[in-house]
């Protein structure tokens, strides 16, 4: 058979790291051996079950058919009004779009934006699906290196990364895979130096409710509109209501790009599930039990980070900041570099060969020498994850 005349635009792109690590651990499963993985972004908490009750009410209701490509009008609407309760925002439904989660949401967002030759500034590390996403548009990915501020970006970072060319910047706080918070005041000024450049901003916003104190959680929504018109947020219900496979996100955009982003939508996806989309409306509309069952999951990962920051920079040749936000630890494990291992993906293939834990090696999301652990399972799970590689590393 012939190999399959791949487009040029897919044949730029690589596979995502985190699925692949994902597989690995499903396959090792499918034999019949015990595995702990610690590489796939998705809560281990259930579903809220009022969400789940909220869904099957949708169905009973007959919520089974087409909605319009922006989505439900009741989703929109409960947008609306749930960043105007919780963050002050000044939004309409006509800048609010519906969409298969928030990497459709991305996606959306940039196909609609970027043109070939396009430069999309992109800070390091990334979320590996970021330059892939530039990729696909046939634009051109330009990175800004974070490491000299802790990984956290700075307007001063993106002026000098800003040239003639540059269409887009995209920036996700709480990062992923840092878990790092870019303060607010600073994210501001980051996003007015966009809007007075002419540069777009694409705010990846899927972890906002998981941040930690003393850092609040923050949309870019609710800035002045003259700003705001050069910015779309994407949003998830993934990750903040552990809804990974329900499908559901949305953007907000000022209403010309939203109006794109329909149209481009109307053309691929169509519209995420409907009954989901009830749902979700509810839950937002819902307010207190909604903010009361995010609450409880951000305090139960703020104490297992508690618990595993120290204890990972108790193994030998680890170093691993304090993330203020999101559910990972970013281990720089460079000091382990050397005679044993050539690189963090052979630490990372140790850890799967000898203890049966899998990771994410770094150099997926550009940051070679660095391991991507989520603490989103159990204290059980991460305390024998942890004398595992006390075992196989030693301790300082």
């Amino acid at each position: 058979m012939a190999d399959f005349p791949e487009s040029e635009n897919v044949a730029a792109m690589h596979g995502s790291s985190t699925m692949i690590a994902a597989q690995m651990a499903s396959e090792m499963r499918a034999k019949g051996i015990e595995v702990i993985d610690l590489s796939v972004g998705e809560p281990d908490f259930d579903t809220p079950e009022f969400i789940k009750d909220l869904a099957i009410e949708g169905l009973h209701t007959g919520l089974t058919k087409y909605t319009p490509a922006a989505g439900l009008a009741k989703f929109r609407n409960s947008i609306v009004d749930f960043y105007s309760k919780e963050f002050g925002a000044e939004l309409t439904p006509q800048e609010i779009a519906a969409s298969c989660g928030g990497k459709q949401a991305l996606f959306n967002a940039a196909c609609t934006l970027l043109n070939p030759g396009d430069e999309v500034l992109i800070p390091k590390p990334y979320w590996v699906t970021f330059p892939e996403i530039a990729h696909f548009c046939r634009a051109i990915p330009k990175y800004i290196e974070t490491e000299a501020n802790g990984f956290v970006l700075t307007a001063d970072m993106v002026e000098s990364a800003i040239g003639d060319r540059t269409k887009l910047l995209i920036i996700n706080s709480p990062n992923n895979p840092t878990g790092r918070v870019v303060p607010q005041g600073e994210l501001v000024r980051i996003i007015e130096l966009c809007a007075s450049r002419g540069v777009y901003v694409l705010t990846d916003e899927c972890y906002l409710f998981f941040a930690y104190p003393p850092s609040m959680p923050f949309s870019s929504a609710v800035l002045p509109k003259e700003v705001r018109d050069f910015v779309c947020v994407a949003g998830s219900f993934s990750k903040t209501f552990a809804m990974t496979g329900w499908r559901i996100g949305y953007t907000i955009a000022n209403p010309d790009w939203t109006k794109a982003i329909v149209k481009l939508q109307s053309h691929s996806a169509t519209h995420p599930t409907t009954f989901v989309q009830y749902a979700c409306a509810k839950a937002l509309e819902n307010y207190d039990e909604t903010i009361s069952a995010v609450s409880s999951m951000t305090a139960e990962y703020e104490r297992r980070r508690d618990w595993l920051i120290p204890a990972l920079n108790a193994v030998r040749g680890f170093k691993c900041q304090m993330p203020e936000g999101a559910f990972y630890a970013f281990v720089d494990v460079r000091g382990m570099l050397g005679a044993k291992f050539a690189a963090s993906a052979d630490i990372a293939a140790c850890l799967l060969k000898k203890a049966h834990v899998v990771v994410t090696d770094g150099s997926g999301f550009g940051a070679d020498g660095f391991l991507r652990i989520s603490y989103a399972t159990s204290m059980e799970n991460l305390e024998r994850v942890v004398a595992e590689m006390k075992r196989l590393f030693g301790t300082d």
